[in-house]
């Protein structure tokens, strides 16, 4: 009781705690959370407290201490090195029950009363809370406007300006050049107190981010960095260290001041309290939405930034009247009062249910406007609000106040998934009136158990309807996991996946985007865990399930609508009393029908189960469940399901291709009627399982039918046949102003088809869908009795895309066909209803087949007479016309033609032109909503194009962009529904190769997606689709279906609906390649290659757009691009966005060296290729490969190469350099669009490639050969072919790239002024002076040309380069076990990293090359030429440590000093000799080579001198490991590409012809001794020739001395005709006493050994004594 103020004052003891407990179970409002807070306590509590007389007891003690709660638990913060000395940051901040105990109690009104009282005294420090605005501020320009009263106004008018700085790259200089104002009392007021928050974070992350990202961090030569001319402030903290002291002082004493010992800033900070209202009366539904705000301080002044932020805020602000209906919830609790509970559980559930709404305002539409927020630039703005320091709690979407305070109102009992985790630490972190308020729900008069002990029927399904609002797939939560899903894919392909801490490392199995979903859905099970226990399956595997429908109805009646004596249109009636079931308009009805009496009639007789309808079932796992989901339903254990509920209640029709084949292998392919149904061109059959059977047990011998369905056992053989059925969703058709409606209405139309002409002979048999006909039967059928008893489990959904307007005068026009009028009639009596305080127009436009099926007449016509609608109408099938008269208000009969709607809309196109138009087109911006089949679906679309044609544009593309623009703005709204229609099956199956070239990332293209063996052609659906058209262009050309998966599209009956009408065909399927596995092997590993050539094209394109240019309103053609210029800021070039942008983009794709492309996943590739072209190899015979990885690794070191990184580094460093950019303005645009499309050409030439090697599989199949193997081999050569090509158009690309030039001043505004800064830039650098200095004679030149290669490259050069490889790759460190660590994960990673998609393949293929090696270890190690020797590992390790001493000495003494390549992320080459030499290397030489291997690696690391004559870890190489680990660019001097013709490369046994042998430099040869030791060779058919050359000797290049102990190798030799061995050595200049002899594989001569005298050089012609040629010096690589 320390922590209570009053008990303080009372010495320690409660005033109240003397209350027995008799007298308080008497009291008259139950218990409490803290006694002194409103009851009367036995003794004079105004003296115990000096409380004067005829003063309110309660209302004194709470005014008593008006100080707020940081005052009060906040007075000593730990000083900065007590906070470094702390584990565990959590406990810096006070204990919830002492928050609780200092804002005086629960209940959670009492809580807020409190906040609502010291709140505007003190500035709202302990954070905003009130009735009123909730969790939002009061007044949004309050602290805003004193902070500008204030000597703080310098910071914010920092931020107001910090765009324009932002733009100029000068924002650092900006916050350096500010005075420090210190942010004590005195000078800030507590009023001001949160805006001087949020402006001097926003400051310290731009100082923090402009550091990180300042042009260096990618390619880069020579990086500079900026040294401000201040004081810094690294004694105040880590988060300060580097950002200066004169915002960093400050930030710090705000910090303590609002309650927080480690300085932070948070989401909602960054959010909510930087937001400005457009108008503050503006109220309906709730004040903060999108629309009715404006960021008040941006930092990149973009509209991505804006729309983001603007987004968040709306999410946190929609839930502005939670907080007090939940304290009024608490407060009914306490009183008892079960209608009062009911009435405030029910508006939580519709505030709830609005809030996924707030989601949507985030677009990655394009045409959005200010709503669009495309994934790649998301990126940004979350590597700027990246922690401070890693003890920083991390900015999470998991602070915003919504999220914490249901968790606690459920009741959440685990928080072990690392979301959960996550939320316990940051709700440490809150405002303390945040916490107290959670604190104050979560530990008393829990709502949950209240609820539960009731056993109200009626506050069990309502409290059901929140969770499932709340945590459920169609709720908030699923809606928020689906919407990031978006985002992060595209991110995650586009850049580097920023989510917080480690969720979507790229080394998990998982994709990233797709290891944060599964973060998601392990943090939703543990929500619904109290209320639906262990949750075995994941949510969006429940979606479109039973596990939806959790209430009991049962049909009450059948209503005829219309003038149709067949009632193939019906009004059904459910009773849904006391179920505590809410709806509103627009919401959906899941239904679970039961199949009929005649169809279960007829299963059970084939089957001969007429007498065991009551027999138990043993039940499958998906039975299982359905049990104990009726269990949940009816509040009792688990039914035993008995052969009627499996008949009843599963999937007996239509027959899909799964049932028919269930069917089919049960009888053991004995039944002819099912082999007709196998063989049917369409899926699925219409027919039902009783039809199937009945004919089936006529032609099947009755002995196999017995076997297969045996009714002496437990009958589990009908669970494993017959599925549960899944449920039928429809509009609610009608609208409650009930608290608790006791009916719902559903306007049914029964499908019907004719029974498939195999079962039904020569009749026509018309049959009734399973769910309609359930619902709506035959008129004279059996099914039209209504069972009492029966009852039937629904449930309610709410489709976030087809909902009313939030503005009540908005007009609205409803398109509908047949029964596509079901939601109309609820949206008609919602507006209606409530038309007092409306305007807006309804419009109701109907086609129906002819007059007599014109439904809702009579209700229709008293709207109309009352001036309320307008109604038109088309009918096709009859002249008899409704015309709906304007003056008289009446629908006036009219003799007429037969029409369609879209007819109706043509003549009605003047006024639905003006509504589908947005009112910056000059049009209304009405709400336009189309229900109804496909086909009206069509015919709607059709009719407004025409319209807008004929009314509003010149041209069908401007109509597009009117439409595509209502679409974004979310004023064009679907329910689009068809039952779905049989699928051809005998159509040409699309091969992988043409899905891939559907991409439409260039105007006209074709955007094709892969889902479930299927394709289908998107191009039309894309500015439609309501998560926006990146998200499906991020999937374009490949197969998505586990995306559609993940996304619970599967079980998304509407989804399913519409792919239908975009189907294009089936997907070739793998080939069945018996008995070969090599070639299903590489027939995944080739089509993994294809499809992450295909999303690297996809995901580049994302960028291309926009730094190619755009137009500044975004209404261009082609509606990929972005909707924001770059480019410019207020018509200056602008550094900070533009600049920044490309820079980033070119340099992931130059430093990373086409990672996805060229990296682990290719060389995987060359791996198994070569190795089956080297085990082909004929005995004795040197298998001669084409250099792939060699011809990649020079082409990122080439002179090309050089030129190419000099100009994206010139561009990095216009990025914090406005003054220089400005004089190259047009040359900077002008490469940045040529080096994107040349990057878009080498990507589409690699996919190109990659497809023709996928065509290569089905042609291999139909080639003659004689064996597998030869094809194989055949296949196997055509495709490294392939991949050479590939290296090849590398070095082109690299070729074109290096032509364009930043410096172009003929295009500039201004070209002398360009030509004048380059001079001048000149002179600076010295490099205008070069023609004064003297040419020395004899000075080796500073560039060579490229020497001519060899011809190709052996087996162990392309394991030495694999294994490089493999040693190379960046391991994946060990998750952080502290959750502070995982939060500066994305900051502490370097920043040019590859994408989050290229690292995560990179990964996988890495490993899959590491385990193809361990696995086929003695094959490498028969094909490789390493000789196995008695040597002892010290002594090579001696040795080399050795040399790399004496080589960096005399490095040193030559003034040697490395050029600086770029980052290549591959491999490095080393000296070539020139073309026809046979002059081995020297010894220094082969140390030059060694020495530089590094040259492959990171720019950065060398320019600071790092990597340099560093020995390669030894430790790294494993003993498993079958090949020695090789450095990078250790292995062949040469390469070669096979002089074959430059087309494409054909099929065929001919191979390349076998090029000359390449020599290998000594330290390959090191250290692939020190790899392993001891290889056994392959044979001893030749004996051992041992041939060395002796390698100690005087360093010609840099005139030092080599070490006494030297290595020597033996060259590998061929046989010479009329040369034997000693003639050969002899030649070497080499003595036998200096050989060490070996035994040798039987096609190498290679032998090592350790030297240990003195010798001579031996020249190009073997002399003795002549000095090697000299080390040739290389230009800088990058």
């Amino acid at each position: 009781m320390q922590s209570c103020p009053v008990s303080g004052m009372a010495g320690g003891q409660c005033p109240a705690g003397s209350m027995s407990s008799q007298s308080r179970s008497s009291s008259r409002l139950g218990p409490r959370g803290c006694s002194f807070s409103g009851f009367s306590q036995p003794g004079d509590i105004h003296a115990a407290f000096d409380i004067p007389r005829g003063v309110d007891a309660e209302e004194w003690l709470r005014m008593r201490e008006r100080k707020s709660i940081n005052d009060l638990l906040y007075k000593n913060i730990p000083s900065v090195r007590e906070i470094r000395a702390v584990k565990n940051i959590d406990t810096l901040t006070a204990s919830e029950h002492d928050v609780l105990a200092a804002a005086l109690g629960a209940p959670a009104r009492q809580v807020m009363i409190r906040a609502e009282e010291i709140g505007p005294v003190t500035g709202w420090k302990d954070g905003y809370l009130s009735a009123e605005h909730g969790f939002c501020p009061p007044d949004y320009n309050e602290a805003a406007g004193a902070l500008a009263n204030s000597p703080g106004r310098i910071w914010s008018a920092l931020c107001e300006r910090m765009p324009g700085c932002f733009a100029r790259g000068r924002g650092r200089e900006s916050i350096a050049a500010l005075p420090l104002v210190e942010a004590t009392e005195d000078i800030i007021p507590d009023k001001a107190l949160w805006a001087a928050h949020v402006t001097l974070g926003l400051l310290c992350h731009t100082y923090r981010y402009e550091e990180k990202y300042d042009g260096n961090q990618g390619v880069s030569v020579n990086p500079t960095k900026y040294n401000p001319n201040c004081e810094m402030g690294d004694d105040l903290g880590d988060e300060f260290i580097g950002i200066p002291r004169c915002i960093a002082l400050p930030f710090l004493q705000v910090s303590h001041r609002i309650g927080r010992p480690i300085p932070h800033l948070t989401f909602f900070d960054q959010t909510s309290f930087n937001m400005k209202l457009k108008d503050p009366n503006s109220t309906y539904p709730y004040i903060g939405r999108f629309d009715n705000m404006e960021t008040r301080w941006p930092i990149f002044g973009e509209r991505t930034e804006m729309a983001f932020q603007k987004g968040c805020a709306d999410t946190s602000a929609s839930f502005q009247h939670g907080p007090d209906a939940i304290a009024s919830c608490q407060e009914h609790v306490m009183n008892r009062n079960v209608e009062g509970l009911q009435r405030e559980l029910v508006r939580l559930k519709e505030i709830l249910e609005r809030m996924p709404n707030a989601f949507h305002t985030i677009n990655t539409n394009p045409n959005s406007g200010e709503n669009y927020v495309p994934g790649h630039q998301w990126v940004r703005w979350a590597r700027f609000s990246a922690p401070l320091s890693k003890r920083c709690p991390a900015s999470s979407g998991l602070q915003f106040p919504p999220y914490l305070v249901m968790d606690a109102f459920l009741g959440r009992k685990k928080y072990n998934s690392f979301l959960g985790a996550e939320g316990i630490h940051l709700r440490a972190w809150l405002p303390s009136n945040w916490r107290a308020f959670i604190a104050a729900i979560e530990y008393h008069y829990r709502i949950p158990e209240f609820v539960q002990q009731s056993g109200d029927p009626r506050l069990m399904g309502i409290l059901d309807g929140i969770v499932e609002a709340y945590t459920g797939e169609r709720g908030f939560m699923g809606t928020h996991r689906y919407k990031v899903f978006g985002l992060l894919e595209v991110a995650g392909k586009t850049g580097r996946s920023e989510t917080n801490g480690l969720s979507g490392a790229p080394d998990s199995n998982a994709r990233p985007w797709e290891e944060t979903h599964k973060q998601f859905s392990e943090a939703m099970k543990e929500r619904l865990e109290p209320f639906r226990g262990n949750i075995s399956v994941e949510p969006h595997e429940m979606r479109g399930t039973f596990e939806e429908c959790r209430y009991r109805s049962r049909v009450l009646s059948r209503s005829f609508v219309d003038s149709d004596p067949n009632r193939s249109l019906a009004m059904i009636t459910l009773d849904i009393q006391n179920t505590g079931i809410t709806f509103q308009p627009g919401d959906r009805l899941a239904v679970m029908p039961l199949n009929s009496w005649e169809e279960c009639a007829k299963v059970a007789a084939a089957l001969g189960l007429g007498d065991y309808l009551n027999t138990r079932v043993a039940l499958n796992q998906k039975w299982e469940r359905f049990s104990q989901h009726l269990g949940a339903v009816t509040h009792s254990s688990p039914p035993q399901l008995t052969v009627k509920d499996i008949l009843r209640r599963g999937h007996i029709a239509p027959i899909t291709k799964d049932l028919a084949l269930k069917v089919h292998d049960l009888l053991r392919a004995s039944s002819n009627t099912v082999l007709q149904v196998l063989a049917t061109d369409e899926w699925p059959v219409r027919g039902t399982l009783g039809d199937l059977l009945q004919s089936a047990v006529a032609d099947t011998n009755p002995t196999i039918w017995d076997r297969a369905f045996d009714l002496a056992g437990d009958l589990a053989w009908l669970a494993d046949l017959i599925a549960v059925e899944v449920p039928r969703t429809y509009s609610i058709s009608t609208y409650s102003r009930d608290l608790l409606p006791s009916t719902v209405d559903l306007t049914i139309s029964r499908a019907e088809y004719k029974l498939c002409s195999l079962f039904a002979g020569e009749e026509e048999i018309t049959c009734a869908g399973v769910g309609s006909g359930f619902l709506n039967p035959f008129v004279s059928s059996n099914d039209e009795f209504i069972e009492t008893e029966e009852e039937i489990l629904i449930g309610v959904s709410r489709p976030l895309n087809f909902q009313l307007p939030v503005d009540r005068a908005a007009p609205c026009a409803y398109f509908a066909g047949g029964s596509g009028i079901a939601p109309f009639r609820s949206f008609w009596q919602a507006r209606l209803a409530s038309h007092q305080n409306s305007a807006g127009r309804d419009l109701l436009y109907l086609g129906v087949q002819s007059r007599d099926k014109f439904c809702y007449e009579d209700e229709l016509r008293d709207y109309i007479d009352a001036g309320l609608m307008e109604v038109h109408l088309a009918f096709s099938r009859d002249s008899r016309g409704l015309v709906y008269d304007k003056r008289t208000h009446d629908l006036v009969e009219k003799e007429m033609p037969p029409r369609y709607i879209d007819a109706l809309i043509v003549e009605q196109a003047a006024t639905i032109s003006e509504l589908v138009m947005s009112k910056k087109q000059g049009g209304l911006g009405g709400y336009v909503y189309v229900c109804g089949s496909v086909a009206v679906f069509d015919s709607v679309m059709n009719g407004l194009r025409k319209a807008l044609y004929n009314h509003c544009s010149a041209t069908m593309e401007t109509v597009e962009v009117i439409i595509n623009k209502a679409f974004a703005e979310r004023r064009f709204m679907l329910d689009v529904f068809m039952t779905p229609k049989p699928l051809p099956c005998n159509l040409p199956t699309i091969p992988l190769s043409k899905l891939a070239r559907q991409t439409g990332h260039r105007p006209g293209g074709r955007i094709w997606i892969g889902v479930h063996g299927s394709a289908y052609d998107v191009t039309d659906f894309c500015p439609m689709h309501p998560g926006g058209t990146l998200i499906l262009k991020s999937n374009a050309g490949v197969d998505c279906s586990k995306s559609f998966d993940n996304l619970a599209h599967t079980n998304n009956p509407e989804v399913k609906s519409l792919l239908t009408k975009y189907f294009v065909g089936q997907l070739t399927p793998k080939p069945e390649f018996h008995g070969c596995p090599e070639l299903s092997d590489m027939y995944d590993l080739w089509a993994a290659y294809l499809r992450t050539a295909v999303e690297t094209l996809v995901a580049h394109q994302f960028q291309m757009h926009e730094i190619m240019g755009v137009d500044d309103d975004g209404t261009n053609d082609n509606f990929f691009r972005g909707a924001v210029n770059i480019w410019s800021r207020e018509h200056l070039v602008n550094v900070g966005l533009g600049v920044r942008t490309f820079y980033e983009y070119q340099s992931r794709l130059l430093q990373g060296g086409f990672s996805a492309l060229f990296g682990p996943k290719l060389q995987e590739l060359v791996l198994k290729l070569s190795f089956i072209l080297a085990d082909a190899a004929a005995v004795g015979a040197e298998a001669r490969l084409p250099d792939v990885l060699g011809t990649i690794a020079r082409a990122k070191t080439s002179p090309d190469a050089v030129a190419t990184s000099q100009e994206v580094t010139l561009i990095g460093k216009f990025v914090t350099d406005n003054n220089s950019a400005r004089f190259a303005e047009m040359g900077i645009m002008s490469y940045a669009a040529k080096s994107v499309e040349l990057d878009i050409e080498l990507l589409e030439d690699i996919r190109e490639e990659a497809c023709h090697g996928m065509d290569a599989f089905g042609s291999i199949m139909a080639m003659d050969v004689a064996s597998d193997d030869q094809r194989v081999t055949v296949l196997s050569r055509f495709l490294i072919q392939t991949l050479e090509r590939m290296a090849k158009r590398l070095e082109i690309f690299y070729a074109k790239l290096a032509q364009h030039k930043v410096y172009q001043p003929g295009i500039e505004r201004n070209p002398a002024r360009a030509r004048w800064n380059l001079v001048r830039r000149k002179i600076q650098d010295g490099s205008f002076f070069i023609l004064t200095q003297e040419a020395v004679l004899g000075a080796a030149p500073a560039f060579i040309p490229a020497q001519r290669q060899n011809a190709g490259v052996d087996f162990d050069a392309v394991m030495s380069r694999v294994q490089a490889s493999v040693r190379n790759a960046s391991q994946p460190n060990p998750h952080p076990q502290s959750l502070n660590a995982m939060h500066m994960a994305r900051a502490s990673a370097p920043p040019m990293e590859t994408s989050a998609m290229a690292a995560h393949d990179n990964t996988m293929a890495v490993r899959a090359m590491s385990t193809f090696i361990d696995k086929n270890m003695r094959a490498i190690r028969r094909l490789s030429k390493i000789p196995s020797m008695a040597m002892s590992f010290e002594q090579l390790q001696a040795t080399v440590e050795q040399r790399e001493q004496q080589q960096a000495a005399m490095n040193m003494q030559g003034g040697f000093r490395p050029s600086t390549p770029p980052s290549s992320g591959g491999f490095t080459r080393p000296p070539s000799v020139k073309a026809g030499t046979r002059t081995p290397m020297t010894a220094a030489q082969n140390l030059n080579a060694y020495n530089n291997r590094s040259r492959a690696s990171s720019l950065e690391r060398l320019m600071s001198g790092r990597g340099l004559n560093r020995r390669s870890s030894v430790a790294s190489v494993t003993s498993s490991s079958p090949f020695p680990v090789l450095p990078s660019g250790a292995g062949v001097v040469g390469h070669g590409v096979h002089s074959h013709d430059t087309r494409y490369p054909t099929l065929g046994p001919r191979g390349p012809p076998t090029p000359p042998t390449a020599q290998v430099d000594a330290a390959t040869a090191m250290n692939v001794m020190m790899g392993k030791m001891n290889v056994r060779s392959r044979g001893t058919s030749m004996p051992p020739a041992p041939l060395s050359m002796s390698m100690s000797a005087q360093n010609s290049s840099n005139g030092g001395m080599m070490p006494q102990r030297a290595l020597s190798r033996t060259m590998s030799m061929r046989s010479v005709p009329g040369q034997g061995q000693g003639q050969m050595m002899q030649r070497q200049g080499l003595s036998k006493s200096n050989t060490h002899a070996s035994k040798l594989s039987t096609n190498s001569l290679r032998a090592f050994r350790l030297g240990t005298g003195t010798g001579t050089i031996v020249g190009a012609k073997g002399a003795p004594g002549e000095r090697g040629r000299m080390s040739t010096r290389v230009a800088p690589t990058f």
